[in-house]
């Protein structure tokens, strides 16, 4: 049994639904509130165990770098003003884990992405955290998943139930019970199904605990929706036969996520995660109540 070390964090995408604002600055690197939305999904990782941490960039990406160095010009300038509260801030994130980074060199889909971080995984099982899924830390998924990966073997997918409106959005899987409330069998996957196509409401969302075979399988995906390599179709073939790379579970996740991808969601997500700090709540929900009774009027 090989224990899970290693995360892969494709961010090579446009961020074209966040235009003119990521014209220059990587979607991944928007803040909520007061952190970019990829030291969320980073911090989530290493709270997992995962403290590898692969990167699969592109252009114009290099400020993901930067923001997980140091910088000790910054650095030096907090010291010397004896600000040690920011100082400490500014350090986080440089040693959060031990990071790695690779590009993508043509944008062909999330299976490509994936199939980028090859070398760098080998032949191990490996965490993938998509950046626009931010998960609530009270509510530890993907220790769940590893957990279940590190149990069962093959491969894990976090699923999460959505109405029948909504599941042409996702990839949507086919399942059958275990003997765990959380945790199903996983038959067949389908990319963002068509009207009356889609098998079930549970909807595939942005974390998977993978069998290295998931690489041999994407290396001869065709093309799928969209012309991109599709993580999905693999899984399917994943799911279709065990002995590839063993089953593939789901777990179904319950609990607080956060939709950073979409530019609505993005800002009810900043106002749910600032509601909720010590230091910015109180103020914070007060002026909100206020706002919203004059809006209402």
């Amino acid at each position: 049994m090989n224990l899970i070390r290693k995360a892969v964090i494709p961010a090579a995408g446009l961020g074209t639904r966040f235009l003119p604002a990521t014209k220059a600055t990587p979607k991944e690197m928007l803040p909520v509130v007061d952190k970019p939305a990829i030291q969320y999904v980073v911090e989530e990782a290493v709270a997992a165990g995962l403290s590898d941490v692969l990167m699969v960039t592109g252009r114009n990406k290099r400020p993901l770098e930067d923001h997980f160095d140091r910088n000790y010009e910054l650095e030096s300038a907090l010291t010397r003003k004896g600000d040690s509260e920011r100082l400490a801030k500014v350090q986080e994130s440089s040693d959060l884990a031990t990071m790695h980074y690779v590009r993508q060199g043509d944008p062909k889909g999330l299976g490509h992405a994936v199939l980028c971080a090859e070398p760098h995984v080998g032949d191990e099982p490996f965490a993938v955290l998509l950046g626009d899924d931010l998960i609530d830390p009270r509510d530890p998924l993907l220790a769940r998943m590893v957990e279940i990966q590190e149990r069962e073997g093959g491969s894990v997918v976090a699923l999460m139930e959505v109405s029948p409106a909504q599941i042409h959005q996702y990839g949507c899987a086919a399942v059958e019970a275990t003997g765990e409330g959380d945790v199903v069998r996983i038959n067949g996957l389908v990319e963002k199904p068509g009207p009356g196509e889609a098998p079930s409401n549970l909807a595939v969302i942005g974390r998977y605990v993978l069998d290295p075979a998931v690489f041999g399988v994407l290396r001869t995906t065709e093309p799928g929706r969209g012309g991109e390599i599709q993580l999905t179709d693999a899984l399917q073939l994943l799911a279709a036969d065990e002995k590839i790379g063993g089953p593939v579970h789901g777990v179904v996740f319950k609990g607080r996520r956060y939709d950073t991808g979409d530019r609505g969601d993005y800002l009810r997500a900043i106002v749910r995660l600032a509601c909720e700090r010590e230091d910015l709540g109180p103020d914070f929900k007060a002026w909100l109540r206020d706002y919203v009774e004059q809006e209402c009027r």
